[in-house]
């Protein structure tokens, strides 16, 4: 099995949820659940953030423009219903069922066209940056997976490659440095973060800013983080090094 994961950055305007986040720095969304057949998506997604987040969030959701990831640039006219499964102070939990035309794309469907049946789908929102796991055979072509995925996108968003391996391999290089299982591009990441404020309350800088300092992509230098923040606490909580199912973890 292999592990492919990427981002699309969404420009201002292009996506209903990234606007949503974006206004709302902290909220996110992560996918739970994500099925697709050729013609039907099913998906069920939990959101975390203040109640004006949650509430933009849900509209954008239920709004007929964002249709459950349908990358068309203009109003495909798919069927989409989305309901509220949970609501509870600060998380908001989305099912949502999308039947497209064929006119529209989406992931999902992209990834069956040129990777197979079976693949699985994880995801997380945060701003405009939007991330996608895949764990699929292997068997497909990649590449154009890819180049589909950037058509259909256009303009819309940048896509980015941020990691491609078996499915069980440990993160980026696997590296032995200093923190327990770090890659050395997370524990770069890590030690810039703390360096330059990062962790602080309030925090000396942002995301952006600190992506810019060490000249990476945004989107890539809050997967580093992510990673290396799950290995440690998993790692502290386990009082062992994390093991190689751990690394698989997208969450």
């Amino acid at each position: 099995m292999r592990e492919l994961v990427f981002a699309l950055e969404y420009e201002p305007g292009r996506n209903r949820v990234a606007d949503a986040l974006a206004d709302h720095p902290g909220a996110r969304v992560r996918s739970l659940s994500l099925h697709a057949t050729d013609d039907h998506l099913w998906r069920v997604d939990h959101a975390t953030g203040t109640a004006a987040a949650l509430a933009a969030v849900e509209a954008a959701f239920t709004d007929g423009d964002y249709y459950a990831d349908c990358l068309a640039t203009e109003d495909c006219g798919a069927t989409q219903t989305t309901r509220v499964l949970d609501r509870d102070g600060d998380t908001l939990v989305l099912y949502t069922d999308w039947e497209p035309t064929p006119v529209c794309a989406s992931v999902p469907h992209i990834a069956r066209d040129h990777l197979g049946d079976g693949v699985l789908f994880e995801t997380r929102h945060e701003g405009r940056h939007y991330t996608w796991r895949l764990i699929h055979s292997g068997e497909g072509d990649v590449a154009a997976f890819f180049d589909a995925l950037r058509a259909a996108v256009g303009d819309a968003a940048r896509t980015e490659l941020l990691r491609t391996a078996n499915a069980s391999a440990t993160d980026e290089s696997g590296g032995d440095g200093g923190a327990p299982g770090l890659s050395p591009e997370q524990e770069a990441a890590l030690s810039a973060a703390v360096e330059h404020g990062y962790y602080e309350s309030p925090r000396a800088v942002d995301a952006g800013e600190l992506a810019a300092h060490l000249d990476v992509p945004r989107s890539t230098l809050t997967y580093r983080l992510r990673r290396a923040e799950e290995r440690l606490a998993k790692a502290h909580v386990d009082g062992d090094r994390p093991t190689e199912a751990a690394s698989a973890s997208f969450d």
